[in-house]
Parts: structure tokens; sequence; C-alpha cells
């Protein structure tokens, strides 16, 4: 008589541990899976974002102010005359349009120098990543030996050696050197590594592809975020360089904008020079914009060729 409820009773049970045990993970999965919020990083990643922004917000309130209106006016906020439109005008043709020619140098410069630079970061990173040859590890210590070493300490040799060869005064003193990334070519080694497997490699030799069509239709495409990645860090770093061809470069016709902007801010510590600052910041703030182009428009790239590797498969 009793068996009815001995086997009664217990179901029950095994019935709603059965429904709660689901709800019980699902609550769990949910909790692991959401973020937890931190104050001291939200604390620090906003004043990062002030740190980038507010030198921005000054740049391009400043330019649109005329020189008088620099000096009477708050930094953070705009003056009574609107005068962007006038700056830019004066910006491109003041000193018979020199703007203009610095601005075609620094292209000239980061087309050849940072375009050189990548293609040479690509060959080279895809060989040390894929290939095994004598010396190989002598390679990876002067690579990693090469990014610790600021390029400011070698400025100074380079300006001794091409001054023998007579390249100083030229544009080959800026693009020669600019050629050479240490860190870009570290950055597509460890890419390539990771972002080609060895076995597509094999499959590609195997069915009859050589070396050169292996890596164009191959790995190439693997490679584009790395490509693009790297592309990014050597252009900014042409376009912002500054010492190599202010030791270099003795003719304004061969300054990039870097120099150019820096002789015209100079004007106004010598004596009878014209005091322009508000052609220097609407030129500051020209050679910016098409640095933050670039990175809006090629973020998705780089952002993916930073990130690879990163998670274990």
């Amino acid at each position: 008589m009793s068996s009815p409820l001995t086997t009664a009773a217990p179901a029950a049970p095994a019935k709603a541990s059965g429904r709660a045990a689901p709800r019980l993970r699902t609550t769990r999965r949910h909790s692991a899976g959401k973020p937890r919020r931190s104050v001291l990083l939200t604390v620090l990643t906003s004043l990062v974002v002030l740190y980038t922004v507010v030198p921005l917000a000054w740049l391009a309130v400043n330019a649109t102010k005329t020189q008088a209106g620099l000096a009477d006016s708050s930094g953070m906020w705009f003056a009574d005359d609107f005068a962007l439109w006038d700056n830019l005008r004066d910006t491109f043709t003041y000193h018979d349009g020199v703007f203009t020619r610095w601005l075609l140098n620094t292209l000239l410069y980061v087309v050849l120098g940072a375009g050189g630079a990548t293609l040479l970061a690509v060959l080279g990173g895809y060989a040390l990543a894929k290939f095994d040859f004598p010396g190989k590890r002598g390679v990876f210590a002067t690579v990693i030996g090469a990014v610790a070493v600021p390029g400011t300490a070698l400025a100074v040799p380079t300006f001794l050696m091409f001054s023998e060869m007579g390249l100083t005064d030229t544009p080959w003193a800026v693009i020669i050197p600019s050629l050479v990334s240490p860190f870009g070519l570290y950055l597509m080694w460890v890419f390539a590594t990771e972002a080609i497997p060895t076995e597509l490699l094999e499959a590609a030799r195997i069915d009859g592809a050589g070396e050169a069509r292996t890596f164009f239709t191959v790995a190439l495409p693997l490679l584009a975020p790395g490509i693009v990645t790297v592309l990014l860090f050597t252009t900014v770093a042409t376009w912002n360089n500054y010492f190599l061809p202010l030791i270099m470069l003795k003719d304004p016709d061969w300054y990039p904008l870097t120099l150019g902007l820096s002789a015209w801010n100079s004007q106004a510590e010598t004596v009878g020079g014209e005091v322009v600052f508000n052609l220097v910041i609407t030129g500051s703030l020209i050679t910016i914009l098409p640095l933050i182009a670039a990175f809006l428009l090629l973020q998705k790239y780089w952002q993916s060729g930073l990130a690879a590797g990163s998670v274990k498969e």
C-alpha cells in the first residue's frame, strides 16, 4: 500500500530538479559571460580620451582665428571673427605656396619610404616565418635589438654615412632610412607565423605552384590585415618624422610638413620675422587630417591585424 507513495514522492523532485538545472546553468553562463565593470579602468580610459581629444579640439578651434584673435580670445572657444577659410587660403598661398610643396614632399616620403618599408617588412616577415635557413636565430636577435634602439640614436651615424656618400640635402637622405622598419618586420614575422597555415603552403606546392605564385595567390591575401597594420605604423612614423629631415636637409624646397611648419613657427623668434601662428595652427590641422582619415577608413583591417593570434583555437 505504501509503494505508490514511495515511488511518487521521489518522482516530483527529480522532475523539478531536471527543470531547475538548465536554469541554473543558464544563469551561471550569463554571469560568467558578462564583463565586470571597473571604476578605475573607466577613469583611466576617460583620462586617455581627454588627453587625446582636447589637443585636437584646441587645434580645430584655434584654426578659425586670426593672428590677433589668438591673443584676444580663450584657447578653448571661438573668437568673434570666423577666419578658417581665410587661414586655409593664406596657408596655401604664403611664401609663394611653399606649403603645397611641403605637402607633396611629405607624400613622396610616405609613398616611397613607408610603402617601401611595408613591402620589405612583408617579404622579410614571410620568409622568416615560413622558411628555415642558417643564421635565422641571429637574424631574430638582430631584429629584436634593432626594435630596442631609438631612431634618434642612429641619426648622427646615418648623417655621417650619407654625408660621405654625398646624399645629404636630397630626398634620398629621408627615403632610404625610412625603408628600414624593425618593428614592422617583427610584426609581420609574428603575423605570418600565425595567419598562414604551413599545410596550406605545402598543398599549393604539391599542386605545382612555385614560391612566387604561392606567395602572391595564397599567402598575400591572408596577410592583408597585417600589411595594413604595418602600413599605418610606417606611414605615421614617416609622416611625423622630424629629427631625420632636420639633420639631413638644408634646402627648404625639400622640407616635409613637420620641418616646414617648425620653420614658420620659428619666424617669430628672428629679428624682423613675421609672426604667423595662425597659419602654423591651420597647417597643423591640415597635416593631421590625412592620418585621421587613414585610421578611420582602415580601422577594421588594422584592428584585426593587432588581434591576430590572440585567441588559441
